[in-house]
C-alpha cells in the first residue's frame, strides 16, 4: 500500500512541478492582444471614473456585468494562469492526511 502511495504522490508532484515550470514563462503578446488590452484597461478606467451615483439598477448591473466579460477576455489574452483541478486538490489533500 505505501508502494502505491508513494508511487502516487511521485505522479502528482511531476505533474504539479510541470504545470508550474510551463507557468513561470513570460508569454509574449502579439501587437493585437497588446491593443485590445489596452482598450480594455482605457473602458475600465473609464468606468471606475464615472459618476454612478446618478444611475439606475439596471445600468449599474449593466457594468457589473461589462466588467466581468472584460475580465474574462483579459485572462484569455494573457494566457489566465495554472489551474488545479477538484479531482487534483483533493488528492493532494489526502496524501498529505496519510503522511502526516
Amino acid at each position: 500500500m505505501k508502494k502505491f502511495i508513494f508511487t502516487l504522490m511521485a505522479a502528482v508532484m511531476l505533474s504539479l512541478s510541470f504545470s508550474a515550470s510551463a507557468a513561470d514563462k513570460p508569454k509574449q503578446l502579439t501587437e493585437e492582444q497588446t491593443a485590445q488590452i489596452q482598450s480594455i484597461q482605457r473602458r475600465v478606467e473609464e468606468i471606475k471614473a464615472m459618476d454612478k451615483s446618478q444611475l439606475t439598477r439596471e445600468q449599474r448591473k449593466e457594468l457589473r456585468k461589462e466588467l466581468k466579460e472584460m475580465k474574462q477576455q483579459a485572462r484569455a489574452v494573457t494566457g489566465g494562469g495554472v489551474y488545479l483541478s477538484v479531482g487534483a486538490i483533493i488528492i493532494i489533500i489526502l496524501l498529505l492526511i496519510l503522511l502526516l
